[in-house]
């Protein structure tokens, strides 16, 4: 590359070579970056997702529905419950049995979490193995 100085013609010449290897050299770069990211993001361990066992609940005779309100008050079908004991003492009753009701949960969309939550560890802590959540289908 020689710096032509004094007066020749091409002065006015324009150069018209764009200079294109910064813009590969940032292009490589990049691409390292992205093969060695892109194994990292995709790493999973592989597991067996459950399928959607959404269906329509069966209402028999046994089942025992408990229902919460917003107010976080428990009902056993009808009957109101005078706290945890008293919801206790009725899950252990229910789980004596044979065959164990379905108990079937309806909590107030306005509950507090808490409320539902205590409902389900007293099934839990009663031994009751088949506990269902009543929702209504979304309207849309």
């Amino acid at each position: 590359m020689g710096m032509q100085v004094g007066g020749g013609g091409d002065e006015d010449e324009v150069v018209s070579a764009i200079n294109t290897t910064p813009l590969v050299d940032v292009m490589l770069v990049l691409l390292i970056i992205f093969l060695i990211t892109i194994p990292v993001a995709t790493h999973t361990i592989t597991v067996k997702l459950p399928m959607d066992a959404n269906q329509p609940t069966r209402t028999a005779i046994d089942n025992v529905v408990i229902a919460v309100t917003s107010k976080g008050q428990a009902y056993w079908g009808e009957t109101p419950l005078n706290g945890y004991a008293d919801l206790e003492s009725h899950l252990e009753h229910a789980a004596a049995q044979k065959p164990q009701p379905q108990i079937q949960i309806r909590g107030d969309m306005a509950a507090k979490y808490e409320a539902v939550g205590k409902v389900v560890a007293a099934c839990q802590q009663a031994g009751i193995i088949h506990i269902d959540f009543i929702t209504e289908q979304p309207h849309g």
